[in-house]
Order: structure tokens, then sequence, then C-alpha cells
């Protein structure tokens, strides 16, 4: 009797464990009605923790990623005194909160699934729970580490490059356990088109301000634009809008890009900790899963009538996998009807067979008019459309870390863009042709899915600047942020494998 009243206590105080772990949940994410009913069903105490601990721990993350790259967007606003501090600041975290919200509805969240595609989740479910928690800690705390560091120092360091390098460093140290492969744990295609949209976009940043600031220095008919402000007196009334303007435009466009980033590192951990509640967009609807069946349907009509002789092998083993895929969704009027194992399998083979078309389109191996293209990418996007989304709790989740991010530690980053660039005090014409190539590339950027970095972009901007107005550029500071450039890939990824490797001591 009293070791069945003891089993009855251990239940008991497991059950209190995971309520107040899932009490914890609800609090951080505010999503007491919202995340899905069955996540918690399909973890154990020990599961749940770990899941409150990963997400802390990636919005520990986005704030830093805030407050790291506020500056960006505030410092031309506080160096041409047209605005407070403070409420530049404030301001700025709420043009960051909006960028992430509305992210979804402008272009999509395909930033988010191409940091999410940089590292196969398949490598962390394949790996057991022990190497999926330390994977996410890993790459989470290394990054952390390395955007405290340079912010300390002042450096406007990349927290894009952190945390590529960080999901890089992870993936690659894991492929050097026992039984894998050096290298593959890492979507070497993607880095590629990652890192091009990162080494492109501050050179774009540069030459654009450059040219930009020219144009303005040639024709625009107030001198007083190319003066550094007259001592903290604001700028006249549409100067003063025009900057606020752009400081407003280059906080949201960081939202929409950087908070993506967010997103997808919450996605990963969801995915990697709980494959059947979010392989699949539980929340789509019957019509939304009937539109991806349809889609289905025609990549394999066209895939049949087009597929040339030299490809055929790899056709008919793409109409297989395409078949089966059809066969498992077509029983169901609903996502949520799938059973839980299916739903991880069927996301893999999603992301297979698309991936799979779109070599036999890149190698020739489809005989398609321009219309058949267009057409068979609709329908691709369509079918992908079941595995790249975001519930609406974490899209609100991340945009107010990043938000409450952004209101703090501004001040070190902000003196290193507004003075230490140049040689010369920021004029207003600088500030302004800075934030509209920055905004602009940003945003187009976040258009096509790549993620690139607001700090490169801008601080190239504001050099750029300081070349075509020919007051030089302050050699040290220059040298230092590139400096710091160049080692934050090898950084985070030296930091966060071998954070990776000491926790697999520990989980096994």
């Amino acid at each position: 009797m009293p070791d069945a009243n003891r089993r009855r206590g251990l239940r008991h105080s497991c059950d209190n464990d995971v309520d107040r772990a899932r009490s914890c949940f609800v609090f951080l994410t505010g999503a007491r009605n919202v995340a899905p009913v069955g996540v918690f069903e399909s973890l154990s105490t020990g599961g749940v923790v770990l899941l409150v601990v990963c997400l802390v721990v990636a919005l520990a993350f986005e704030c830093a990623n805030g407050f790291h790259d506020t500056a960006n967007a505030v410092a031309t606003v506080i160096y041409t005194h047209s605005l407070k501090p403070t409420f530049a600041v404030v301001l700025s975290g709420l043009f960051n909160f909006a960028g992430v919200v509305f992210s979804a509805a402008l272009g999509g969240i395909a930033v988010a699934m191409g940091i999410v595609k940089l590292l196969p989740v398949e490598l962390l479910v394949s790996s057991g729970a022990g190497a999926g928690m330390a994977m996410v800690l890993a790459l989470l705390i290394g990054a952390i580490i390395w955007n405290f560091g340079t912010w300390y120092l002042g450096l406007p360091a990349s927290s894009s490059h952190t945390l590529i390098g960080a999901i890089l460093g992870v993936g690659l140290a894991n492929s050097l356990t026992a039984g894998h492969v050096f290298g593959d744990g890492v979507n070497l295609s993607k880095v590629g088109e990652t890192g091009s949209a990162l080494l492109f976009s501050p050179i774009l940043g540069f030459a654009a301000s450059a040219a930009l600031l020219w144009l303005v220095r040639r024709y625009a008919l107030n001198p007083s634009l190319n003066e550094p402000p007259p001592g903290d007196a604001p700028p006249p009334k549409g100067t003063r809008s025009l900057l606020v303007f752009t400081s407003c435009a280059v906080s949201f466009a960081h939202g929409q890009n950087d908070g993506q980033k967010g997103v997808g590192l919450v996605m990963l951990i969801l995915m990697g900790l709980l494959p059947a509640n979010f392989a699949l967009n539980h929340d789509a609807s019957g019509a939304a899963l009937g539109r991806s069946v349809a889609a289905l349907q025609r990549i394999e009509a066209t895939l049949n009538a087009h597929g040339d002789v030299a490809g055929a092998a790899e056709v008919e083993k793409t109409e297989h996998e395409l078949a089966d895929i059809h066969a498992r969704l077509g029983a169901h009027r609903t996502v949520a009807e799938i059973p839980k194992s299916d739903r991880f399998p069927i996301r893999r083979d999603i992301l297979l067979a698309d991936k799979n078309v779109g070599e036999l389109v890149k190698n020739g191996h489809l005989a398609l008019t321009d219309a058949d293209k267009k057409q068979l990418e609709k329908d691709r996007k369509e079918l992908r459309s079941l595995t790249e989304y975001a519930p609406l709790w974490v899209m609100l989740l991340i945009a107010f870390a990043l938000g409450i991010g952004t209101m703090v530690g501004w001040k070190r980053i902000v003196v290193t863009i507004g003075e230490r660039i140049g040689k010369s005090h920021l004029t207003y014409a600088q500030g302004a042709s800075a934030e509209i190539i920055a905004a602009s590339t940003i945003l187009l950027a976040s258009r096509w899915g790549l993620p690139v970095s607001t700090t490169h972009v801008l601080s190239s901007g504001v050099a750029g600047t300081m070349v075509a107005q020919g007051s030089g550029l302050n050699t040290t500071t220059v040298r230092n942020i590139v400096l710091a450039w160049v080692l934050t890939l090898p950084a985070a990824m030296v930091i966060s494998g071998g954070l990776f490797l000491l926790f697999r001591l520990f989980v096994g």
C-alpha cells in the first residue's frame, strides 16, 4: 500500500511538472489557445522542459539580434538630430515588430525556410533527442556568445553571418561523430546561395549608396543636405521627415528579414523535437490540402508528358515518389487527419521530390515551354506550402523578442556607425542615402527568400557615402569592422561546433 501511494505521488508530481512547463510555454508564447493541442501529449516531462529551454535560448538570440542591429536603423536619425535617442529606439522596435508580423503577408517566409534548409531537419530527428538538443542549444548559444562579444566591442558584425556560421558549425561537427561522413550534415547548395547573398549585398550597398549620394550632391537644390547638422538643432521639417521615414523603413526591413531568421530557428526546434506536430502545416484547411493534391497531380502529369530519354530513370523515380505522396495525402480531407507517424515521412518525401523536380528542370530533362515552367514552379510552391509555414504564435513570439531587444543596448554600435566609420560627421544626405539603399536591398532580398545582413548593407552604405562625400574613411574602424566580418563565420562555426561536441559528451 505505501508503494502504491508513493507511485500515485510520483505520478502527481510528474503531472505537476508537465503543467508547470506547459504554463511556462504559454507564458513565453502568449499562445494559450493557439499552440497545437497535441504538442505536450507527445512529450515526456523532460521533453517539455527541453522545448521550453530551447525556446528561451532562441528568444535570447533574437533579443541579442535586436539590440545588436538596432544601430543600423537609428544611428542616422540620432546623429542628424532628427529624433531623440530614446524615441528613435522605441520607434525602431515597433517597426521591427511590424516587419516580423507582416512578413508572411508581404512576401512569405522564404527566408525562414532558407535558414531551416541550411541544416536538414532529418539530421536532428535521425540523430535522436540527445543530439537534437545538443545541436539546437550549441548553435543558439554559440551565436549569442559571438553577438555579445562583438556588441561589447562596439563592432557592427553580422547576426546573419553569426547564425549561419553557427548552423554550419554544428552540422559539420555532427558529421565528425561516429556513423557519419564529414560534410553530410550541411546543405551545401543552400549554403552557396546564402553565401552569395551575404557576400554581394554589402558591395551593392557600398556602390549604390555612393551613387545615390553623388546624384543628391549634383542635383539637390538644398545645399544644407550635404552639410553636417549645425550643433544640436534638428534638420528642416522635410529633411527630418525623410530621415525618420528611412529609419522606419530599415527597421521594418530588418524585422522582415532578420525576424524570419528567428522564425526559422524556432521552426527548426519544433520540427526537430516535435516532428509529428510540426512536420506539416496542421492548420491547413481542407481546401488548402485539396489545392496541394491538385498541384501534385499536375506535376505528375508534367513529368509524364515532358520527360526526355536521357533523364528517364530520374523521371521515373520522381514519378514513383510523387505517386506515393499522392496516395498518402489523397486519402485524407485535412492534414489533421493524417496519422502522426506519417507526417514527417510525407514532409521528407515532399522535400526530396521537389528537389528532384528542380534538378530535372535545371539539367534540361524536361522539354518545357516558358508557360510550362511558370506553371510547374507555381505547382511546386503550392505543394511546398504544406511544409513551408510558421504558426501565428511563432511569428508573434519572435516579433516580441526582436522588438524588445531593439529597445536596449543600442548605444555602443550607434557610436561606431555615426562617428567612427568616416572622418567627418554624418550629413543628412549621407544618412538618407545609406538607409534608402539598405531598406530597398533588404526588402528585395526578403522577397527573393535570401537572408542578408542589415549590418553589412548599411555599414557598407555609410562607408560608400563617406567615399562619395570625399571625407575619407577611418581606416582603424574600417579595419576592425572588416576583421569582425571575416572572423564571424569561422568563429561562430568553431564556437558552436565545439559546444555541440561538448554537449554530446553529456547527452550521448
